[in-house]
């Protein structure tokens, strides 16, 4: 079956960087588009990010522009999500899912399989 699992989270200070990972399996990874989202305490969960299967097409949230970046390595089944500048509005818990699709969709609805989530917390 398919399983998506985040890691690279923490707590780090406004203005730094942290890494998350999510390593899939049970899937042709090539063939999926890759998002990121996130939800923070008492709100809903958004669209942060998202990449084609072949890396070509890339969505990102306007908060985020300029500062996180979405990339992929299909031979290493894994999603990235590099985070600069971070805020304290982006303390959030972020997850990854996949949509087989050639599409690059925001909606949290078109996606099939979610991760367990890696807490980030940015500290003021």
């Amino acid at each position: 079956q398919v399983q998506l699992v985040e890691s690279g989270g923490g707590l780090v200070q406004t203005g730094g960087s942290l890494r998350l990972s999510c390593a899939a399996s049970g899937l042709t990874f090539s063939k999926y588009v890759m998002g990121w989202f996130r939800q923070a305490p008492g709100k809903e969960r958004e669209f942060v990010a998202a990449l084609s299967g072949n890396g070509g097409t890339t969505r990102l949230q306007d908060s985020v522009k300029g500062r996180f970046t979405i990339s992929r390595d299909n031979a290493k089944n894994t999603v990235y999500l590099q985070m600069n500048s971070l805020r304290p509005e982006d303390t959030a818990v972020y997850y990854c899912a996949d949509d087989f699709s050639i599409f690059v969709l925001t909606s949290e609805e078109i996606y099939d399989f979610w991760g367990q989530g890696t807490q980030v917390t940015v500290s003021s």
